[in-house]
Formats: structure tokens, C-alpha cells, sequence
């Protein structure tokens, strides 16, 4: 069965992106697919620094929540990359701080997309943001980033995927941002099935051998 990692980058555990991600979550559950919500919001995640040892050992060499991560901030051990390689689609979701991602969240991000060798093509992926007013279009753009580098299908819904409100109280009332996510689940439920019988009828796209051209030389 396909199964869609999705993680809260909010340092509220039960806030609008907890809300936001749980709706998402029972739409991609009621379409037949398997759901997990890892927060890593409170976690202690230090940011890249370009030391290129990834390379030699195939993981990250910080021994934090990229490589062990608890799926809440007391709980026990469980590692998130080979979760991130065994989903079919990976949503991440975080609140709008200076019309930007959780800075916790973007470390991860950086590292975790970097330091993995595993082939990304074709898992779907999706960002989820939550504001209590604006800059939710800026933090959006910036999450989809780390899916268009690498190869994976931008799954989007009715509107961008945002919900508005302060707390998940205010969140809540936010009938459109509800629906907006149900209408995500579904899109990217309907992505996951369909990319599953391409790959068994095609297989994956043909991959060039990659060429680097840098603009200094």
C-alpha cells in the first residue's frame, strides 16, 4: 500500500499545521492510503555546513533528526530518511515566519534532501503553509523548491495550499483552507496511483548523465 510521509515543522505540536496536515492526512487515508505525521517542530536541528562528508558516508555526519528522529519530542528513536525513501510522497507543512519556512524545518530540509543518496524521481510531494495574515505565497514558493530540484511532482489543490488563522482554533474556521487540503489529499492520492501503474507499465523516465556548468570558471 502507498504511503505519504507528512511533516509539521511548527513548534506548536497542535497547531493550524497540525490541523491543516491531519485533514490532509484523513483525505489521503479515506482514498486508501497510509498516513504518517512526524513533528519535528521542537527538535534541535542545526543547519548545514557544506562539509561534504555526506558524500563519503551516504547520510548526514550530524547524529540528530535528520538521521534519528522521534516522531515527537520525547518519544523514542525512529530514523527519518529511510522513512522519507520508503514514502510515495512526502508533505511538508510549517507555519509563515518573515514571509518564510520554520527555520527548524528548513535545516532539516537543506540536510535531508542534500545528504540523502536515494533517487527522488517521482515521489510526489507537497508543502502545506498556515499565517495569520501574509507571506504565505513567499514560504510556499520556497518549500516547493526542494521538490522541483529533485525531480518530484509538485502535487497543488484548488488554491495554494494555505490556511489562515493564528492558532488552530482560528484555523479551524477557515472552511476554504479545509477544503483546500481535503482537495490536496485527493490530488496527491490520485498522483501517487497514477505515477505507481506508469512506472509499472514505463518505468521511470530516462536520466542523462548529469552536466555542472559553473558561471565562474
Amino acid at each position: 500500500m502507498a504511503n505519504v510521509l507528512l511533516l509539521n515543522g511548527s513548534p506548536h505540536a497542535h497547531g493550524a499545521i497540525d490541523l491543516a496536515l491531519t485533514e490532509v492526512a484523513q483525505t489521503l487515508q479515506d482514498c486508501g492510503l497510509t498516513t504518517e505525521i512526524v513533528h519535528i517542530g521542537q527538535q534541535d536541528i542545526r543547519g548545514c555546513i557544506a562539509c561534504g562528508r555526506c558524500g563519503v558516508l551516504h547520510r548526514c555526519v550530524f547524529d540528530d533528526a535528520v538521521n534519528a528522529l522521534a516522531p515527537n519530542f520525547d518519544d523514542a528513536v525512529n530514523a527519518l530518511a529511510p522513512k522519507f525513501e520508503a514514502a510515495d510522497a512526502l508533505i511538508v507543512g510549517s507555519p509563515v515566519y518573515y514571509a518564510s519556512a520554520n527555520g527548524t524545518l528548513t535545516n532539516l530540509l537543506d540536510r535531508l534532501f542534500y545528504s540523502t543518496p536515494f533517487d527522488k524521481t517521482m515521489k510526489v510531494g507537497a508543502a502545506v503553509v498556515s499565517c495569520r495574515r501574509g507571506g504565505a505565497s513567499a514560504t510556499f514558493d520556497q518549500l516547493n523548491k526542494y521538490f522541483t530540484i529533485s525531480g518530484m511532482p509538485v502535487a497543488s489543490s484548488q488554491y495554494w495550499n494555505s490556511i489562515h488563522g493564528n492558532n488552530a482554533q482560528e484555523a479551524a474556521q477557515d472552511a476554504e483552507g479545509l477544503q483546500v487540503m481535503r482537495t490536496l489529499g485527493r490530488n496527491v492520492a490520485f498522483l501517487v496511483k497514477s505515477i505507481a501503474l506508469g512506472k509499472e507499465a514505463m518505468g521511470l523516465p530516462e536520466k542523462e548523465k548529469r552536466v555542472g556548468t559553473n558561471f565562474i570558471r
